[in-house]
């Protein structure tokens, strides 16, 4: 490797610090849909996020009467893995960058 390579490239902290900045943080929003019943969004919070019944139905009464919630918020990787075991219980999911900075 040259000189002008190391210098260019950077070092992989540098490196994942600048993906992290320009990745952002990805909001995992659960969508209202006539389909689930309202006792089964809460099990699957339960169980997903291990909310307690509380936070759970909080978050299903915000599907329920605004359309929507924030269930999630992180990094990209994981906020993908989250929507994707939402969808597998069939909840009608979707990621969205978080523009907060």
């Amino acid at each position: 490797m040259t000189v002008s390579q190391s210098k260019t490239q950077g070092t992989p902290a540098a490196q994942s610090a600048t993906e992290l900045e320009y990745e952002g943080l990805w909001r995992v929003v659960v969508l209202n849909d006539p389909v689930n019943l309202m006792s089964y969004v809460v099990l699957v919070f339960k169980k997903v996020f291990g909310f307690d019944e509380t936070t759970a139905r909080k978050h299903m009464l915000e599907v329920h009467e605004q359309g929507r919630s924030v269930v999630w918020s992180g990094m990209r990787e994981k906020a993908e893995a989250y929507a994707f075991t939402l969808q597998q219980w069939h909840l009608t999911t979707v990621l969205e960058q978080d523009d907060v900075r």
